[in-house]
């Protein structure tokens, strides 16, 4: 099938994570992207992914001076002629370059123009700097990520910053369709704090539901039923057992008769049933559990490397990764699109 997007023009200038993955995204549904470049790398770009530009892959590259009067006029000569446009600086930014939406809106009315921060246009935190961690801690969310009197554990750094970029890449695509259609163009704010918050909707919910954020144990901190396990082989395991039928069939595969899933929820004998599992687990090695729980409605799944992740026969037959002959990794874009029908 065509791409979606495949007639779509958009100018990112690049930054680093999530201004390039939104473009990234919106590259691998189909949008000729053009990414407006410095010479010179920056210090975390340089640092975190050495000389490749994944983030680069299907978009075409103009290497620009914007502290230059004519790289200033080249630019704007790009985004006269595109649907939407990405950057990812500091508020005020792109205003003193002569190239906010502003300007941009004398030359090119419909213009879409998408602006990825950490915090914001606006709001007392939008000029300080920041990064994935700081904007997740903000949001209430990386509190989730300790049980109780314990230090939060610091996510992988694409949470925020892929999140941000998500909601970027959305932002962009529902702005389109009004833009093109004869209507005015729009900036679409793409601050990371603003989807984060947004997509801990179901974190909200289950808080005012007493499960998260609260005194009484949490069936995603204190249950059995919920959890990392470690194994005999140093490997780790997940449960994620939550509805009584999965959890039910849990306990069957485990040969835990004794265990009544009818007490699921009975927070007493949490501490217990946990101690067992833990024990239990660290008795097999993962591969032994991978036999006896994956594929099945236990709501399994081991831990895996970013390596071990692109050779697992579930992600092999669904293409998501691609191996290069150095081992170096590639992923697929999402979501896909197929035919509604076949005839």
């Amino acid at each position: 099938m065509n791409p979606p997007l495949r007639d779509v023009r958009i100018v990112e200038f690049e930054g680093i994570g999530p201004g390039p993955l939104a473009g990234r995204m919106l590259a691998d549904m189909g949008a000729q992207v053009t990414v407006i470049a410095r010479q010179q790398a920056g210090a975390v770009a340089e640092r975190i992914g050495g000389a490749g530009q994944p983030l680069r892959c299907g978009k075409s590259l103009r290497l620009l001076d914007l502290k230059d009067a004519a790289g200033v006029s080249e630019a704007m000569a790009l985004i006269a002629r595109a649907d939407a446009l990405i950057e990812g600086y500091r508020p005020g930014v792109m205003e003193r370059l002569g190239l906010g939406p502003a300007d941009c809106a004398v030359r090119n009315p419909k213009l879409v123009y998408g602006r990825m921060t950490g915090w914001g246009q606006s709001g007392p935190l939008a000029q300080a700097a920041g990064h994935d961690l700081n904007y997740v801690a903000l949001t209430g969310l990386l509190s989730l990520a300790a049980r109780k009197g314990q230090v939060p554990s610091a996510p992988p750094t694409v949470l925020g910053d892929a999140v941000g970029a998500l909601g970027l890449a959305f932002g962009i695509a529902c702005a389109l369709p009004e833009a093109r259609a004869g209507g005015l163009g729009r900036v679409v704010d793409g601050a990371i704090v603003d989807v984060l918050a947004m997509l801990g909707s179901i974190a909200q919910w289950a808080r005012a539901n007493g499960q998260l954020d609260g005194p009484s144990p949490s069936p995603f901190h204190d249950s059995p039923f919920y959890d990392v396990y470690a194994c005999a082989d140093g490997g780790f395991v997940t449960l994620g057992a939550l509805e009584p039928q999965f959890y039910a069939q849990l306990l069957r595969k485990l040969g835990l008769d004794d265990v009544d899933p009818a007490a699921q929820y009975d927070v007493r004998a949490w501490p217990g049933l946990k101690d067992r599992l833990t024990a239990l687990f660290a008795s097999r090695s993962r591969t032994h559990w991978c036999e006896v729980l994956e594929g099945t409605d236990a709501c399994f799944a081991p831990v895996l490397s970013l390596a071990e992740a692109a050779a697992h026969p579930h992600n092999v037959a669904r293409g998501i990764y691609r191996v290069a002959a150095d081992g170096g990794i590639s992923v697929a874009g999402a979501p896909r699109f197929l035919p509604l029908t076949t005839e």
